[in-house]
């Protein structure tokens, strides 16, 4: 398989990856899957630790996810959604509306999570132009906030190292700091604090509710900003702030959705009412692309009118409800019932949980927090300062180099290990896959 890999650096260029690197650490060749294994060329598995990028579900190569997409393929491949529609993208809606939180009512299908987001900020800004809120232009989002890689996603998602490149690109909108509980913003500790954090984003809201359009956020785990798991209290008083003060509030769901949290999304977790949810990753369980963003018929109706009062949302994809990618999200939901997969989860998360606990007396570990099958371990240089690791001493190659010897797809988020478990997962995975993290942080 040489050739394959000599092939790849000769014409690919690869997501997130410093290509001069490659030459050293080549990538992997993946020549099938199955479960929570990735098998290469030379016959060694790995262990999907990250659910490749968050998104694999129930295991790669399912037999009833494989055989919707054949019977999907046998009698319909695609067609355009501007007027036109099909029996998976209808079944899908109305499968959604059946999970989601109750006050959503309409679905638009997109292709990822970056356009579900896209579209939420489109609709969260023309419905306030429709309605004749013409100054409600603004977006708030939390400092460690993560939304996707297109200009607008980036815009209201944090400025770090994966986007600060095109900071200037960016359209105006307000930060306030995130319920980071570890390195608390407010300089409190989560035993005993009133969750303070959330003073700026009130006093933001009450202050420019006239310039505001919409709150968008990731709900109890900011993700790609860390793993930071916070508390639902945040979340409950941010949703009623931004209702007291007519502002949307978008939850983005994408990487928790679909049951990652150990409920099918976060936001199941609290009595909330968002106006826009967004979803993509896990709703095909890994296989295909497809996003969609909900919301509620408030919003909707403000686009509902005559042909010439120009409300109409011009906005889609060419890829919008692929019937390939709606049949395999049925499929994937199919499979939660069928499974009882959120019900297994109960006897498993606490093993998880548990097995994580452990890591905490370790030199490097600062914090350990988890929900879920979502785990994250954040290594310091010192305990006492919480000191960080210099992004020059790479030490998330070396957990991932030392991972891979172990079996083990790991890829850290800076100096934070994480897990982020397909729902497949068995207490025997769990068993190795903590044990060997474990050690390989110990003897780093």
């Amino acid at each position: 398989m040489k050739n394959w890999i000599r092939k790849d650096l000769q014409y690919i260029w690869h997501p997130y990856t410093q290509m001069k690197d490659c030459r050293k650490l080549p990538p992997i060749f993946i020549k099938k899957a199955k479960g929570i294994r990735l098998y290469d060329d030379k016959g060694n598995f790995y262990y999907d630790t990250i659910s490749s990028w968050w998104c694999n579900v129930h295991g790669h190569n399912h037999p009833k996810i494989n055989e919707a997409i054949k019977k999907q393929v046998d009698s319909l491949e695609h067609v355009l959604f501007a007027g036109f529609t099909h029996r998976s993208a209808v079944l899908l809606a109305e499968k959604l509306l059946s999970i989601v939180p109750r006050n959503l009512a309409r679905v638009f299908f997109s292709d990822d999570g970056s356009t579900a987001v896209e579209t939420a900020l489109k609709m969260s800004f023309q419905y306030w132009h429709n309605v004749g809120k013409v100054s409600k232009t603004k977006f708030v989002s939390l400092d460690h906030g993560y939304h996707g890689d297109t200009i607008g996603a980036m815009a209201v998602s944090g400025v770090d190292l994966f986007n600060k490149m095109f900071k200037k690109l960016f359209f105006g909108s307000f930060k306030v700091p995130s319920p980071y509980c570890y390195r608390c913003p407010m300089g409190k500790e989560r035993i005993s604090c009133d969750i303070e954090c959330i003073r700026p984003l009130e006093a933001l809201l009450e202050n420019k509710k006239r310039e505001i359009a919409a709150l968008i956020l990731e709900p109890l785990v900011m993700a790609a900003g860390g793993m930071i798991i916070y508390p639902e209290e945040y979340l409950v008083r941010a949703a009623q702030i931004s209702k007291k003060c007519g502002i949307h509030m978008i939850v983005d769901e994408v990487a928790t959705g679909f049951g990652r949290t150990g409920k099918m999304f976060a936001c199941d977790y609290v009595e909330i009412s968002p106006d826009f949810l967004c979803l993509s990753k896990g709703i095909t369980a890994g296989y295909l692309p497809l996003g969609a963003t909900i919301t509620t018929d408030n919003v909707y109706k403000a686009f509902y009118a005559d042909y010439g009062r120009k409300k109409t949302f011009y906005h889609g994809h060419t890829y919008t409800a692929n019937p390939i990618s709606c049949s395999c999200a049925l499929a994937s939901l199919d499979i939660f019932d069928q499974e009882k997969t959120l019900k297994r989860l109960e006897k498993v998360m606490p093993i998880f949980h548990e097995r994580l606990e452990k890591f905490r007396h370790l030199p490097m570990v600062g914090d350990v927090r988890y929900i879920g099958m979502i785990g994250a371990v954040e290594l310091v240089k010192d305990k006492n300062t919480k000191g960080r690791f210099d992004f020059n001493e790479r030490i998330g190659l070396e957990i991932y180099k030392k991972g891979l010897k172990r079996s083990m797809i790991l890829r850290p988020l800076g100096d934070i290990v994480y897990l982020f478990l397909p729902l497949c997962v068995n207490r025997d995975d769990i068993e190795y896959i903590t044990s060997r993290t474990y050690d390989l942080i110990k003897y780093i």
